[in-house]
């Protein structure tokens, strides 16, 4: 089966704007021998059939093969994150898997999901759709860990209805081919949405968060945050695109990255960009890339700290920023005790 034979789908090219250096050709392109869906360990959930229509192409290619949303709904106050763990094993093999999340009005929630793999030549397309009704608290955290010649695509849509709040945190850990689409139509009122990552490269893994929020109604808070830490012939993309129209009075839209390069091979293509139509708003964005401070790192070795001790300390101050915007306590604990050799 290859993707580029799929009919009814205009698959992205890196010359679309909006995919623009994220290069997909080798996986549209590759002959895989099977195609699954991929089955979570749960029972009792509900399936609905899968009626969004989907502007980014790469929601389609999930939506070709999996026809149907497993439903999971959250109901009422959970005091502890629920946990998905997803292990990808077989090679050569093209697996898919849907979910819609419900956070019904009033509850507070979150739910952690770990994706792995010992595959090789394998991919892996996901979409998640987050419904989060009125006066509700959720939080949601992504480890990617999928190693090298391996493909994820993540797909994340979502949708927030009055006084809901709703903080994403995503930990890019792999060393493959990973490409996250996250969007939200931001259509009601007093909504809280922080988008929150960290991509931790090394070798010759290729990464890429496409990242787009329209602000649609007023006093809404959009806020995305990314960090990079790249090594070795690691290569990221950012690229996050905010869009306030005219009835979106009082909104606040805030985007930024920040890169710190490890190596001389490293590379990062950042794109912060906002598009706004009203004048009653707080708005900003930037985008940083460096290396580690010398002038620090002096200071700590001046200070009878080891040179090795010192980058650590340096580099993890700069990624725990990210760390220290999760709220979840027990979601900090995990991300903080992770090991990839626990989960393949």
């Amino acid at each position: 089966m290859r993707i580029s034979d799929l009919e009814n789908i205009n698959l992205p090219s890196k010359y679309d704007e909006e995919f623009r250096k994220v290069d997909l050709q080798a996986l549209f392109s590759y002959d895989f021998k099977n195609v699954k869906s991929y089955e979570l360990d749960i029972v009792g959930l509900d399936s609905i059939e899968d009626t969004n229509n989907y502007e980014n192409p790469l929601f389609e290619i999930t939506k070709n093969f999996e026809k149907k949303q497993i439903v999971l709904s959250i109901n009422s106050n959970i005091p502890e994150p629920i946990c998905l763990v997803h292990k990808i094993k077989d090679d050569e093999t093209f697996y898919t898997n849907s979910i819609k999340v419900e956070v019904k009005k009033g509850a507070k929630a979150s739910l952690i999901e770990v994706f792995t793999n010992t595959s090789k030549n394998s991919a892996y397309s996901v979409n998640r759709e987050f419904h989060i009704e009125e006066d509700t608290d959720f939080e949601y955290a992504k480890v990617q860990d999928i190693n090298e010649e391996n493909t994820f695509l993540y797909n994340a849509i979502f949708k927030q209805e009055d006084n809901s709040k709703c903080k994403v945190s995503n930990f890019e850990l792999g060393t493959g081919l990973i490409v996250n689409s996250y969007e939200n139509s931001i259509d009601n009122k007093n909504i809280e949405y922080n988008l929150n990552g960290l991509v931790k490269s090394k070798d010759s893994s290729n990464t890429a968060n496409l990242i787009k929020t329209i602000h649609n109604n007023e006093s809404s808070t959009s806020d995305i945050n990314y960090k990079h830490s790249l090594k070795d012939k690691a290569k990221a993309v950012f690229k996050a695109k905010s869009i306030v129209n005219k009835k979106a009075l009082y909104s606040k839209a805030f985007q930024n990255s920040n890169t710190i390069l490890l190596s001389n091979d490293a590379t990062i293509f950042a794109q912060p960009h906002l598009e706004i139509l009203i004048d009653e708003l707080e708005a900003s964005h930037g985008a940083t890339t460096g290396t580690l401070d010398k002038d620090q790192l002096l200071y700590l070795e001046s200070r009878g700290i080891s040179k090795d001790k010192a980058y650590d300390m340096l580099l993890n101050a700069f990624e725990g920023q990210i760390y220290d915007n999760i709220s979840d306590e027990l979601i900090k604990e995990f991300i903080d005790s992770y090991k990839r050799d626990r989960y393949v």
